[in-house]
This record gives C-alpha cells, structure tokens and sequence, in this order.
C-alpha cells in the first residue's frame, strides 16, 4: 500500500490517469425550468424563484482535461489573455457602428449594430421575425454575412428571399448553411470570416456537451454561453451574432432567464396577426436606450418601415362620433398621435365589465375610480370598453387625459371635436400632472392640421404659445379638460 502512494506521489501522470477516470462519470443534474437554478438533488421548490415541482433532471458530458493533448497551451493563452489591465491603459475608443439599412432597427438598436454584439430577437411564431431579419440583411450588400438555419431548408430560405427581393437579387456575400450543431457552426464562421452571423434559432442548436434534446434549458444555456465567449473573448474583430429566439404561451422568452443575460439586447417583435403594424421594441440594450420604438407594415413583400405612424394611425371618418378622442403619446424620442376609442354602456348582468385592449388594465380602472371619487361620474354600474387603435401596444402616462375623455364622451354620447387632441398624466387626486418633451407633443399635432390642444398647466411656463399656430389650451384639474371639450 505505502508503495502505491509513492508511486502516485512520484507519478503525476498516473494522477492525471486517476484524475481523468474519475471525471468521465456522467453528471446528474438538476435543472429549474422557470428560472435555470441548478441543484445536485431534486427540490419540490426552487429556491431561486419560488415555483413548485419545476426541476428537471439533465445528465452532462464529461469535459476532456486541457491539460493533455496539447491543451496546455490553450490554457495558458486564456490565463494570459484574462490578466488584469490598468483602466488608464485600456481604450475606448467607440467603434463605427454597422447600418442595417433600415431606420427602424437602427434606432431601436440605438444607432446600428455594435460589432462583436450579441443580439436576442424574439417573437409569437408568425409575426415576422425570420422575415425581419431576412430583409435586412439583404440590404447589406456590403457585410458578409452567414445565416444559419436550423428550422428551414436552403430552398425555403431561397424562396423567401426571392419574394422579399425580387427585384435586386441576393448578394453573393449571403451564405447560408442549414446545420443545429454548434461545433459545426463555429466552423463555418472560422472558414468564412463573416462580418455578422445569424442564427435561426438558438432553440434548434445543440452541443455535443450537453446530453439534452435541443430546446432544454442546458441546451440553451450552454449554447448561448459559447456564443457569448466566442464573441468577448478575443480582441480581434469577431462578427455580431443576431439569435432568434421563440417564446412561450406567457408571452416571454423561451428558455432560461439567464438567456436574457447573457446577450447584450434584447428585441420583442410583437403585434396582432390580424392587424398590419407590427411593433420592435427593446427590453434590454446596453448600447442604447430601451425606450425606444419601430413601427412596421406588413406587406405582401415584406414589412415595411413606417417613418410617419401618426397618419396611419389616425382615421378620417371620426366626425360626430362619441368614444374618440386623440392622445398625444411619445416612445423613445418619436412622437405620434393614436386613436383611444371607449364604449360605456349599462351592465347588461350584475357585475360591471372592464376591458383594456392596448392599454394597462388595471391602470383603467385607477382612471376609472379616479372619475367617480374626484369628478363625480357614476361609472360602477356601466361597462367600460377601452381599445386603442391599430392593435399597439402604449405605455406612455400622457395619454391618461385622452383615456378619460374618451370615455367621458361616450358616457355623456358627445363628440370631441375632431381637430382637438389631448396629452397629460392624471394623479389620483384629479390634478392633470405635466408630461416630458411637450413640445415636440405640440409639434407633432402641429403638423397633422389639429388647431387645438390640451396641455398640463405645468407645462405651459415650458412652452412659449406665440411659437405655434395651434391653440394651447392649459389645464390643472380634469374638470378644467371636461369644460374645455364639452362647455
């Protein structure tokens, strides 16, 4: 026995033997599906984020020792590449950022793409996020650009694209490769040296070190993983990698939360399938704001970027109607005008309806208490029908005078005059409370022909009235707004 131990002790070879054996078992793991916690054991309950019976078990691949074969080496280039940096010596110097050719994305993406980004893009299957991507990067005539499928065959990507260009043809720097492997994918992108890489989707790839179906949570999670170190963990250029990634019947990503870590923007595409506007938004940029908006038609040929939306979205045969009213509303830094339309009508059964399409519910119905404790309408016995026009999606306070008024005016069967919009936040005690950027509000109706508006109080020492054609019309408290709409 002591002559064993000397010759382990003498023998580090035989160690790394020893070392190697034990770690070719499999692993057994434990999985959160909600939240991607990781446990030896089964747990009943996460601890992470409270759910019940949401582990699941993955068994892992052992990883083969660097150390051997010559991996030596790459382990020592990681280690001096990963040594600490003085901050004065490192640069910053802002990179010149990729044009996607489409205003839209640009501005959503905070001004282009980043090199060397990784970007998420996710979507309800339908509404257009292959598409998206697809139009764009046919514009790019001037990038190489790899695009992966792992859901398509190379003839319906063709076929696609022949729709969405029939005219200009694809340029001869588009490659397109239908592989789920991820080896394989970092050996296409080594063997072509693509300025951006698109991988449709991050669902579908799988690694050969994850013993999982793809679309598991430690598919996912280790795929997105080795994306992000192949992206950050050289100096060199690396390409941008967009991910296209699915979602779930709750509406959010698929796929572990640390997915939306991991990458550096994270885009929603959304929109009804039954209207023609689509809306990208960003959840998460960390190259640019995240309040930013793009607006898209679909078409026939593909979406088309909307530069104008207030004119789409406003319609022309409003006159004499009761329930509309024009909101002034702002997302990022684009102003438009929508259409807030209400029905009030008496509750047919005993309890009252409250229905929001659009628009934040439960906001509703603090408007709507907000009428009858301050104002005085008696509202609790009628059902209240809230929708905005053309299936978007507002998050913006300042259209909380335009919600009340629509709703006054079908309570009251009135009509707003049609040249009339509306912008202002409403607090719980009925005051009309200002709102950011009021003069590009005012600008904006301005522009569309409207030849009054309503403003907070607040906001008019902002804003000099002989500056604009339109009437200004300032107001403290909702009953200041009712009589200027209805006398």
């Amino acid at each position: 026995m002591l002559s064993i131990f000397c010759e382990l002790i003498l023998n580090p070879y035989l160690c790394d033997i020893i070392n190697e054996g034990d770690m070719a078992k499999d692993k057994t793991m434990y999985v959160c599906e909600n939240c991607g916690q990781e446990s030896a054991k089964w747990i009943g309950k996460c601890p992470s984020c409270g759910q019940w019976n949401t582990f699941k078990e993955f068994k892992t691949r052992p990883t083969p020792n660097p150390s051997r074969q010559g991996g030596g080496r790459l382990a020592l280039s990681s280690q001096a590449a990963s040594r600490p940096i003085p901050l004065s010596d490192i640069r910053a110097d802002e990179e010149p950022r990729m044009d996607m050719h489409d205003e839209e994305l640009n501005r959503v993406l905070g001004g282009g793409l980043v090199p060397g980004s990784l970007v998420l893009l996710g979507g309800e299957p339908g509404i257009g996020k292959s598409t998206l991507v697809l139009q764009t990067i046919l514009r790019l005539t001037d990038k190489k650009v790899l695009y992966v499928s792992g859901e398509e065959s190379a003839r319906q990507i063709k076929l696609r694209a022949d729709r969405l260009a029939p005219v200009n043809p694809p340029s001869a720097d588009l490659q397109v490769v239908c592989d789920t492997s991820l080896e394989n994918i970092f050996e296409h992108i080594e063997a072509e040296q693509p300025d951006l890489v698109v991988i449709d989707s991050i669902q579908t790839i799988s690694t050969e070190a994850v013993e999982s179906s793809p679309g598991s949570l430690s598919q996912i999670r280790e795929c997105a993983a080795a994306l992000l170190k192949y992206v950050k963990g050289n100096t060199s250029p690396l390409p941008s990698i967009i991910l296209i990634g699915h979602i779930t019947k709750e509406g959010t990503l698929a796929g572990p939360k640390v997915l939306e870590h991991i990458v550096d923007t994270v885009l929603q595409f959304e929109g009804d399938q039954h209207y023609l506007y689509r809306i990208l938004r960003s959840q998460k940029n960390r190259f640019g704001s995240t309040a930013e908006l793009g607006i898209y038609e679909m078409r026939q040929d593909g979406l088309r970027p909307v530069a104008n939306p207030s004119e789409l979205l406003l319609t022309d045969n409003q006159d004499g109607l009761s329930g509309i009213a024009i909101a002034a509303a702002i997302e990022g830094v684009r102003p438009f005008l929508i259409e807030t339309q209400a029905l009030v009508s008496t509750a047919a059964y005993g309890t009252a309806q409250r229905s929001a399409n659009g628009f934040d519910y439960r906001r509703l119905n603090m408007l709507l208490a907000v009428l009858e404790k301050r104002v005085g309408f008696k509202l609790a016995q009628k059902d209240v029908f809230l929708n905005i026009a053309g299936g978007l999606r507002v998050t913006d306070p300042a259209i909380d005078l335009g919600v009340i008024a629509a709703i006054l005016s079908s309570n009251v069967d009135t009509a707003i005059e049609h040249d009339t919009c509306l912008c202002g936040e409403v607090g719980l005690s009925g005051e009309i409370r200002p709102v950011s950027r009021i003069e590009q509000r005012i600008a904006e109706a301005q522009k569309l022909g409207f030849q009054r508006i309503l403003i907070p109080a607040a906001n008019l020492k902002a804003v000099n009235p002989h500056d604009y054609s339109i009437a200004i019309v300032p107001c403290r408290r909702v009953e200041d707004a009712f009589r200027a709409l209805f006398g």
